[in-house]
Protein backbone atom coordinates (compact mmCIF):
# COMPACT_ATOMS: atom_id res chain seq x y z
CA UNK A 1 0.00 0.00 0.00
CA UNK A 2 1.22 3.47 -0.85
CA UNK A 3 0.18 6.84 0.49
CA UNK A 4 0.18 9.72 -1.96
CA UNK A 5 -0.27 13.39 -1.28
CA UNK A 6 -2.53 15.13 -3.75
CA UNK A 7 -3.80 18.63 -4.23
CA UNK A 8 -7.54 18.74 -5.01
CA UNK A 9 -9.43 21.87 -6.07
CA UNK A 10 -13.16 22.02 -5.39
CA UNK A 11 -15.19 25.07 -6.37
CA UNK A 12 -12.00 27.11 -6.69
CA UNK A 13 -10.67 26.18 -3.24
CA UNK A 14 -7.50 24.03 -3.07
CA UNK A 15 -7.16 21.16 -0.58
CA UNK A 16 -4.09 19.04 0.27
CA UNK A 17 -5.21 15.44 0.75
CA UNK A 18 -3.55 12.14 1.46
CA UNK A 19 -4.79 9.16 -0.54
CA UNK A 20 -4.06 5.59 0.38
CA UNK A 21 -3.46 3.65 -2.83
CA UNK A 22 -4.15 -0.09 -2.79
CA UNK A 23 -1.65 -2.41 -4.42
CA UNK A 24 -3.70 -2.76 -7.59
CA UNK A 25 -3.99 1.04 -7.99
CA UNK A 26 -0.49 1.97 -6.89
CA UNK A 27 1.02 1.43 -10.33
CA UNK A 28 -1.90 2.90 -12.31
CA UNK A 29 -1.36 6.36 -13.67
CA UNK A 30 -3.58 9.13 -12.33
CA UNK A 31 -5.37 10.65 -15.25
CA UNK A 32 -6.76 14.12 -15.60
CA UNK A 33 -10.52 14.48 -15.30
CA UNK A 34 -12.37 14.15 -18.57
CA UNK A 35 -13.19 17.40 -20.34
CA UNK A 36 -16.70 18.72 -19.73
CA UNK A 37 -19.32 17.53 -22.16
CA UNK A 38 -20.98 20.23 -24.20
CA UNK A 39 -24.68 19.72 -24.65
CA UNK A 40 -26.50 21.21 -27.57
CA UNK A 41 -29.77 22.87 -26.71
CA UNK A 42 -32.77 20.69 -27.42
CA UNK A 43 -34.48 21.57 -30.68
CA UNK A 44 -37.76 23.37 -30.32
CA UNK A 45 -40.60 20.94 -30.78
CA UNK A 46 -44.08 22.09 -31.60
CA UNK A 47 -46.66 20.68 -29.22
CA UNK A 48 -48.60 17.78 -30.61
CA UNK A 49 -52.04 18.74 -31.84
CA UNK A 50 -54.75 17.97 -29.35
CA UNK A 51 -57.38 15.72 -30.81
CA UNK A 52 -60.94 15.55 -29.64
CA UNK A 53 -61.47 12.98 -26.88
CA UNK A 54 -62.69 9.63 -28.05
CA UNK A 55 -66.42 9.23 -27.87
CA UNK A 56 -67.66 7.12 -24.98
CA UNK A 57 -68.90 3.73 -26.05
CA UNK A 58 -72.57 3.81 -26.77
CA UNK A 59 -74.95 1.67 -24.81
CA UNK A 60 -76.50 -1.15 -26.81
CA UNK A 61 -79.58 -0.13 -28.68
CA UNK A 62 -82.59 -0.67 -26.48
CA UNK A 63 -86.28 -0.64 -27.12
CA UNK A 64 -88.88 1.47 -25.34
CA UNK A 65 -89.59 -1.31 -22.84
CA UNK A 66 -86.01 -2.27 -22.12
CA UNK A 67 -84.88 -1.70 -18.55
CA UNK A 68 -81.17 -0.89 -18.70
CA UNK A 69 -78.54 -0.68 -15.99
CA UNK A 70 -77.55 2.93 -15.31
CA UNK A 71 -74.08 1.82 -14.14
CA UNK A 72 -71.68 -1.10 -14.09
CA UNK A 73 -71.95 -3.34 -11.06
CA UNK A 74 -73.47 -6.57 -9.76
CA UNK A 75 -77.15 -7.35 -10.10
CA UNK A 76 -78.30 -7.91 -6.53
CA UNK A 77 -81.95 -8.73 -7.15
CA UNK A 78 -84.79 -8.75 -9.64
CA UNK A 79 -88.08 -7.90 -7.97
CA UNK A 80 -90.33 -9.09 -10.81
CA UNK A 81 -91.03 -12.32 -12.70
CA UNK A 82 -91.70 -13.03 -16.37
CA UNK A 83 -95.36 -12.31 -17.32
CA UNK A 84 -95.85 -10.13 -14.21
CA UNK A 85 -97.71 -6.85 -14.75
CA UNK A 86 -95.76 -3.78 -13.62
CA UNK A 87 -96.68 -0.12 -13.33
CA UNK A 88 -94.51 2.68 -14.66
CA UNK A 89 -92.04 3.71 -11.95
CA UNK A 90 -92.26 0.41 -10.03
CA UNK A 91 -88.95 -0.91 -8.68
CA UNK A 92 -87.91 -3.89 -10.81
CA UNK A 93 -84.23 -4.53 -9.93
CA UNK A 94 -81.28 -3.52 -7.74
CA UNK A 95 -77.67 -3.10 -8.85
CA UNK A 96 -74.77 -2.79 -6.41
CA UNK A 97 -71.66 -0.79 -7.26
CA UNK A 98 -68.98 0.29 -4.78
CA UNK A 99 -71.03 -1.13 -1.89
CA UNK A 100 -74.01 1.08 -2.72
CA UNK A 101 -77.34 -0.14 -4.04
CA UNK A 102 -79.01 1.56 -6.98
CA UNK A 103 -82.70 0.83 -7.47
CA UNK A 104 -83.95 0.45 -11.02
CA UNK A 105 -87.49 1.37 -11.97
CA UNK A 106 -89.80 0.41 -14.84
CA UNK A 107 -89.74 3.03 -17.62
CA UNK A 108 -93.33 2.15 -18.60
CA UNK A 109 -96.28 0.06 -17.53
CA UNK A 110 -96.69 -3.39 -19.06
CA UNK A 111 -95.91 -7.06 -18.69
CA UNK A 112 -92.40 -8.38 -18.05
CA UNK A 113 -91.51 -10.13 -21.32
CA UNK A 114 -88.07 -11.45 -20.36
CA UNK A 115 -85.31 -11.18 -17.78
CA UNK A 116 -81.84 -11.01 -19.36
CA UNK A 117 -79.57 -11.45 -16.30
CA UNK A 118 -79.63 -13.29 -13.00
CA UNK A 119 -78.89 -12.00 -9.49
CA UNK A 120 -75.14 -12.17 -8.86
CA UNK A 121 -74.28 -11.48 -12.52
CA UNK A 122 -72.06 -8.55 -13.43
CA UNK A 123 -73.78 -5.91 -15.56
CA UNK A 124 -72.28 -3.16 -17.66
CA UNK A 125 -73.60 0.37 -17.88
CA UNK A 126 -76.31 0.37 -20.53
CA UNK A 127 -76.85 -3.40 -20.56
CA UNK A 128 -80.42 -4.67 -20.70
CA UNK A 129 -81.63 -6.19 -17.42
CA UNK A 130 -85.17 -7.03 -18.48
CA UNK A 131 -87.77 -6.20 -21.12
CA UNK A 132 -91.30 -4.94 -20.60
CA UNK A 133 -93.80 -5.47 -23.40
Amino acid sequence: MTIKRLKVTVDGKAYDVQVEMTDELAGAPISAPPPPIAFAPAPAVAPAPVSAPAAAPKAPASGAGDVISPLAGKLVSVEVKVDQEVKEGAQVATVEAMKMNTYIYAPKAGKVASIQVNPGDAVDEGSVILRIA
